[in-house]
């Protein structure tokens, strides 16, 4: 909380009025929209040398199109110059980033191979390096689609650490992401409140102590979106237990 962000927008399509609306403070983040991979990635290193930016997204690594793929004609052959380009940033980015403690967020894509038939035939642009050089690896896809009646109002996502330096691997969680207003907080409230037992399920119907909160997960989720004071008294309750868990496991 209260750091200072930069978005490194590679993809050109950051919609600043749906970012203030998903809760973004966009007047406070600093903003590039670079033209070629290598011009990303210099800004990128310079913000981590100044030590004054706490968090750099880099939207996408798919789009990190380097120079000599833009100058040249459509259809030229330009292999392995994203994987090349990818591996001698991040071994410039590597030791400053440790250095600055800076949080450096590469968001990737899927693609397939093609001729695939045994295996796993998904693959991340970019090349090995930033496998490599990552300290935490987080797939994420969407597992269900939220419906208000027959229309898409959201899509319920699942988030799985594929690699992680810092804590145990191979956790999941489960959250909403609402077309209207981003991460839905009050989704992940309800879920993690029924798991803790603090809130009931009753058929449809959902309640907290002798509090009806609404027929329907979206409902409910409403429901604690107007009434602040208790998502607020929920979530306080599930953030102690999870500390509860967590000095009990470092105590075994």
């Amino acid at each position: 909380r209260g750091g200072i962000a930069a978005y490194i927008d590679v993809e050109h399509a950051l919609d600043p009025t749906y970012a203030s609306r998903c809760g973004v403070k966009v007047d406070d983040m600093f903003i590039s929209q670079p033209d070629t991979g290598e011009q990303a990635l210099e800004i990128a290193e310079a913000l981590v040398r100044s030590g004054a930016v706490d968090v750099i997204v880099i939207d996408s690594v798919a789009a990190l199109v380097p120079r000599a793929e833009i100058e040249g004609e459509m259809g030229d052959a330009h292999v392995g110059l994203q994987a090349r380009l990818m591996s001698q940033a991040l071994r410039k980015l590597a030791a400053t980033i440790a250095k600055t403690k800076t949080a450096v967020i590469f968001i990737n894509q899927l693609r397939e191979k093609v001729g695939i038939i045994f295996g796993n035939p998904e693959v991340t642009p970019g090349g090995r390096a930033l496998k490599f050089y990552s300290s935490v690896r987080i797939d994420l896809r969407r597992a269900d689609t939220i419906k208000q009646g027959d229309e898409p109002i959201g899509s319920h996502v699942k988030a799985r650490v594929v690699k992680n330096k810092v804590a145990p691997p191979f956790r999941s969680a489960e959250f909403d992401i609402m077309f209207d207003h981003g991460i839905s907080r009050e989704g992940g409230i309800l879920d993690q409140g029924i798991e803790l037992g603090l809130v009931s399920k009753s058929g449809a119907f959902f309640s907290c102590g002798d509090i009806r909160l609404g027929q329907g997960r979206e409902n409910a989720k409403q429901y604690l979106r107007e009434h602040t004071d208790l998502a607020q008294e929920i979530e306080q309750k599930i953030r102690a237990s999870a500390v509860n868990q967590h000095h009990l496991l470092a105590n075994d």
